[in-house]
């Protein structure tokens, strides 16, 4: 069985989120020993897409006609499209059009976490999918004072200063501007985010959020991996006040680097990050602010060895052991040729009409 991971665009989004999940894929199949390539003229035998652009829609279909299989990774939802770049709430109607005609190429749907299988059910796809964790490498996470003070050295901070640290792509949807304001309304912490997102790709109060003049307030931009364990290591909280996820990879790095952290309880997180067992959560700005008080003055347990466990449960080991099963599951099941799935279709809708009409 040999696999080819396909990804268009990868230059583009090797620094964003997308872009470590597929480091983490590489990473996850050494592990579990299963023959890959990145060549698109290799031979394969399965062909696992993570875009949705007009590449990898044509790669699919060309492999369907050669006879390979074809596994879809379902990294974005409508959902988490929504409160991102300009204009993205007006289109996001058709980005979901767009990508449930490129899901439909799969025969299987690997999707990361529960929450958004959920999500993908609902779009009537009619496929099986899968939930798997885009997972963590958790070797490279070390707890260790030494890179703490490596990161407050760069950075500028005391060991006297309380040190809040966020991460994510200049997004609404990442939560950015509960953080400017919680910067605004806790003064006496230190608030530093990491990440990246051209101004001019962004509404307008993003861009005036990421240009807020506080003394307590800064945009460190991109950073290497090796600086994010630096900070995990050396802030005092991680918050993560994001609206919308698949999952989140950064909470699993803080709970690999058994930081504290204080999440939004959104339902992404329901059923791994239980609230006062691994982590915290907060629903608004308000409880945001509370907790970190509450955090900070070491008010309430400290919960990063639970947090911890999470992590482990998501080492790339494991994960590697779950997609080979999903692969072997699909290179011995029958193809979902363009009949099949419109057999499907039919089947749904004339389920769908008797439903309607029992109602009546």
């Amino acid at each position: 069985m040999k696999v080819l991971l396909y990804t268009e665009g990868i230059e583009q989004i090797g620094k964003s989120g997308l872009g470590k999940a597929i480091q983490h894929q590489m990473k996850a199949l050494d592990y579990a020993k299963v023959d890959y390539t990145l060549d698109v003229d290799d031979d394969y035998d399965i062909v696992h897409i993570n875009t949705y652009g007009p590449k990898s829609f044509a790669l699919a279909n060309t492999a369907k006609k050669n006879g390979k299989k074809v596994i879809y990774h379902a990294h974005s939802t409508e959902e988490d499209f929504r409160n991102s770049f300009v204009l993205s709430n007006q289109i996001a109607p058709i980005f979901k059009k767009w990508i449930v005609t490129c899901y439909k190429l799969g025969d299987h749907i690997i999707t990361p976490t529960p929450y958004s299988k959920k999500l993908l059910e609902g779009y009537h796809m009619h496929r099986d999918i899968t939930a798997i964790s885009n997972g963590i490498e958790i070797e490279k996470f070390t707890v260790s004072k030494e890179l703490g003070k490596k990161f407050r050295k760069t950075y500028g901070y005391s060991n006297k200063d309380k040190v809040i640290m966020g991460i994510g792509l200049y997004l609404e949807r990442k939560g950015i501007l509960d953080f400017v304001e919680l910067a605004k309304r806790l003064p006496e912490y230190k608030f530093i985010w990491f990440g990246y997102t051209p101004l001019y790709a962004v509404p307008e109060k993003i861009r005036k959020a990421v240009k807020t003049e506080l003394p307590n307030l800064k945009f460190a931009g991109y950073v290497e991996p090796e600086m994010i364990i630096s900070a995990m290591n050396g802030a005092d909280l991680y918050i993560f006040p994001t609206l919308e996820e698949t999952e989140g990879i950064p909470i699993l790095e803080a709970c690999a680097c058994k930081q504290k952290a204080l999440i939004r309880d959104i339902p992404v997180f329901e059923g791994w990050l239980e609230d006062g067992v691994n982590v915290y959560k907060a629903k608004d700005v308000d409880e945001f602010e509370e907790k970190i008080k509450l955090i900070l003055n070491n008010k309430l347990p400290d919960l990063t060895e639970e947090g911890y466990k999470v992590a482990c449960a998501r080492d790339l080991k494991v994960i590697g052991q779950q997609l080979k099963e999903v692969y072997e599951k699909v290179l011995n099941s029958p193809s979902i040729d363009k009949k099949e799935s419109r057999k499907r279709d039919k089947e749904f809708k004339k389920k769908e009409k008797e439903k309607k009409n029992i109602d009546k």
